[in-house]
């Protein structure tokens, strides 16, 4: 096949996958605009085919792109949602209210936007620039879909930091940023601060910023970015907030101060303090679609859409006899929340983790966290990889553990994932107290397979 006629007909999804595999992968961010520019003004600019809530940050993103998502459709809204990575199928990044699209719909659009992209492609290589990336053809393949549905609004998720990410070329009606912390800082920049002026990138003018209460230095970036461009912006923990919380069984009961009005003892299906503060954001984030940030949404409404909320691999409670829990918290500050959560919403004596990190993390300071956090308990770690080519070696990361503060004794090694669950699960079991638990955490491709191993 020549590099000209690279995007032939395929037949399923898994052969458009694979194909695009073989591109730039995703975490290989290109710094540029102007490709994805080219492929959706050929394509007659289907990111501009509906109003655009874009979501960046360091954590949360997914989980508030889902909340929004669920809001807006209580509103009776047709929703494009386009969130990544997946967690076992490339269908799930490009969903249409609420449910991944149709393989024959990826398939069908996949093969009419083709020639386009091979059109882009050639132009780049003329130029001597990268044919178009992975990320860069799923995101306009999800342009392209949710033009063709058409949908009311499309929730966009930044894959990576925001004033390059192929997303960006879509001007949001409403740029949500979820908390900045340290992550992708070889590609980012060093400093909170300076990966808040990368995700500060996604604020248009004539948009409106909602942002996740942040720490000082990333504030002040994105203030000043919204001042700049005279964009109306709302923070949480000033503007709007939770202001009570308690556990329920399966979740949360949560009552939030939103822009403009408040809504009272909204159950929240989800796990922890950080799920409630991105409900908030959320809910301010579709007031600022819908009124502005002026009018009040419909209680009624707001008490459907998140109690309808799912958002799986975060904090998502697999078995109940052992409770085994997956949680895709893939940087100290992700996990960091997560074991907030984990000790606030589930009682044990002893807890066995699996753990798998991409080679790409900061994993000294992942598996710190882990150490620091849960050493109250009877712990032990089991450590693994998923399939993925970017996943730390099982005995390396054991190394890296003792290093970091686990008891040599406690950890193990398993090079399959399906065999380190089955032990830690097999072990937690047999506690005679029945207090026994099992965290299955640390990269998105580990707890994506562990769900698949688990039938969810």
């Amino acid at each position: 096949m020549s590099q000209n006629a690279e995007h032939e007909n395929f037949a399923s999804v898994e052969e458009i996958y694979q194909h695009l595999l073989a591109r730039a992968p995703e975490h290989r961010m290109v710094p540029r605009l102007d490709a994805v520019q080219l492929a959706v003004s050929a394509l007659g600019d289907p990111h501009r085919s509906a109003p655009v809530v874009q979501v960046t940050g360091t954590n949360g993103k997914t989980s508030t792109a889902r909340m929004v998502e669920s809001l807006l459709l209580a509103h009776d809204l047709r929703v494009g949602r386009y969130t990544s990575p997946h967690l076992e199928r490339v269908t799930e990044r490009i969903s249409i209210d609420g449910e991944p699209v149709p393989d024959e719909t990826f398939v069908r659009i996949y093969g009419e936007i083709a020639p386009y992209l091979d059109l882009v492609d050639r132009h780049l290589e003329a130029d001597g620039a990268p044919r178009l990336t992975y990320f860069e053809i799923l995101t306009v393949l999800a342009f392209a879909v949710f033009a063709d549905e058409p949908v009311d609004v499309m929730v966009l998720e930044v894959g990576i930091g925001g004033a390059w990410d192929a997303t960006t070329v879509a001007d949001a009606a409403v740029s949500v940023v979820t908390p900045v912390d340290l992550d992708h800082t070889d590609i980012l920049g060093e400093t909170v601060a300076e990966i808040a002026r990368e995700k500060a990138g996604i604020i248009k003018p004539e948009g409106f910023l909602v942002s996740s209460a942040q720490q000082p230095g990333a504030a002040q970036v994105l203030l000043d970015r919204a001042r700049e461009l005279g964009v109306p912006f709302r923070f949480e923990g000033v503007e709007f907030s939770v202001t009570a919380r308690s556990t329920a069984v399966g979740g949360q009961v949560i009552t939030v101060q939103g822009l403009a009005a408040e809504y009272p003892e909204l159950m929240l299906p989800l796990f922890g303090a950080h799920q409630a503060q991105n409900a908030a954001v959320a809910i301010a984030a579709v007031e600022a679609l819908l009124g502005g940030g002026d009018k009040p949404l419909n209680p009624e409404l707001v008490a459907q859409g998140l109690g309808a909320v799912s958002s799986p691999g975060r904090l998502e409670l697999a078995r109940t006899a052992p409770p085994v829990i997956l949680d895709a918290a893939h940087n100290p500050h992700g996990l960091l929340a997560s074991a907030a959560a984990v000790r606030e919403a589930f009682t044990f004596s002893k807890l066995n983790l699996v753990v798998g990190v991409l080679r790409e993390k900061d994993v000294e300071a992942m598996v710190r966290v882990l150490a620091d956090e849960y050493h109250e308990v009877d712990l032990e770690l089991w450590c693994t990889a998923s399939h993925s080519p970017r996943a730390v070696a099982p005995d390396e990361l054991a190394e890296i553990a003792v290093d970091m503060g686990f008891d040599e004794d406690a950890v193990h090694v398993a090079e399959r994932l399906d065999d380190a669950c089955a032990a830690a699960i097999q072990d937690a079991a047999a506690r005679e107290q029945f207090d026994g638990a099992v965290l299955v955490t640390g990269s998105i491709t580990v707890v994506g397979e562990a769900r698949a191993l688990l039938g969810l």
